[in-house]
């Protein structure tokens, strides 16, 4: 059984990515996750503020800027409060890449054009197989038209893609207006992978302190759904790579991410609650399962349940949303 799968360009054992996390933190907990099967690891994302600040050598200024008003001062981390530096990142990096026989993906996280994305450079200096953009906004301005996101946030990729020549892949939000039509103009700037979706970490209100709380909470299965929706109805239309992140709890999770289209999944929140070695129970069950079903390679899984045999997806979804709503009794 050939579970073997092209991401990026690079070709990687199995389709079980380690997503972006802390698991990268840690070269021994890195090996676990080698150990036990991952066909690759990104690390946690270096964001766009602290390599600015990095940069600027600003530091000082910016947690002034933050302080100046009062609501200010939970809007970003202190920049010691980040858990790697720009330079600890990149050491980090190289000793991963000196350790792991399996690729090492670096992240930047950010939005805006600017000096920051020619960091790229220096993480493929220090060895990265490719990068993962993580185009992580939220457009408040009312003066800002979803056309003018887009543009900005194309820019930044290109400004990206100029200053490296390893694969970048690039991660979405799932709240475009045309999710497909954006992903085509990603493919178009030579991007050679799109992530579906990165999660918006929604924060709390503190109705006695009138505070912001932030919090994390893991995802779960329900959040797969979404991804499985665009990913069939994204795979017929480019031929870049595609991953799916979000919501891979079990091994039918990865199934059906594969036969909506995906090459790879990310999984992380699954890890974190059972630890490196679940990664061997999800690829048995995806084995499993493939050969349950009459399936020799990841290949021939690929894509079997996407929207290209569908001659009008757009009725489809709409047939399916209707009879969704119709299925409920009072």
């Amino acid at each position: 059984m050939k579970l073997s799968t092209q991401y990026l360009g690079l070709k990687l054992k199995n389709p079980l990515v380690v997503g972006a996390s802390p698991f990268g933190d840690n070269t021994y907990m890195a090996l676990e996750l080698q150990d036990a099967g991952a066909g690759a690891i990104i690390m946690r994302s270096l964001f766009e503020e602290q390599v600015d600040a990095e940069q600027r050598a600003l530091v000082h200024h910016v947690e002034s800027t933050a302080n100046s008003n009062p609501e200010g001062t939970s809007y970003f981390p202190r920049f010691e409060e980040y858990q790697l530096a720009p330079d600890q990142y990149l050491r980090q990096l190289a000793q991963l890449k000196s350790s792991l026989t399996i690729p090492v993906i670096a992240s930047l996280n950010g939005c805006r054009p600017g000096g920051w994305t020619s960091y790229a450079r220096r993480l493929e200096s220090a060895g990265a197989d490719a990068i993962e953009l993580n185009l992580y906004q939220l457009a408040t301005d009312p003066e800002l038209s979803a056309d003018e996101v887009e543009t900005e946030l194309l820019e930044t990729v290109r400004n990206t893609l100029a200053s490296v020549r390893i694969p970048v892949s690039v991660k979405i939000s799932a709240f475009h207006t045309a999710p497909v039509h954006f992903a085509k103009e990603l493919e178009a700037t030579g991007v050679a992978g799109v992530v579906l979706f990165n999660r918006f970490y929604q924060p709390d209100f503190n109705i006695e302190e009138l505070e912001v709380n932030p919090q994390l909470k893991l995802s779960d299965s329900s959040e797969l759904l979404l991804r499985l929706r665009w990913l069939a109805i994204l795979s017929p239309h480019v031929r870049c790579s595609l991953a799916a992140s979000g919501g891979v709890h079990q091994s039918e999770d990865v199934v059906k991410a594969l036969l909506a289209g995906a090459d790879v999944v990310q999984v992380v929140s699954a890890l974190l609650k059972h630890g490196p070695k679940y990664l061997t129970i999800l690829l048995a069950g995806l084995r499993h399962w493939m050969d349950e079903h009459g399936y020799t390679s990841i290949d021939e899984v690929r894509g079997a349940m996407n929207l290209r045999r569908c001659p009008n997806p757009a009725a489809f979804e709409r047939a399916n949303y209707q009879r969704i709503l119709q299925s409920w009794r009072i």
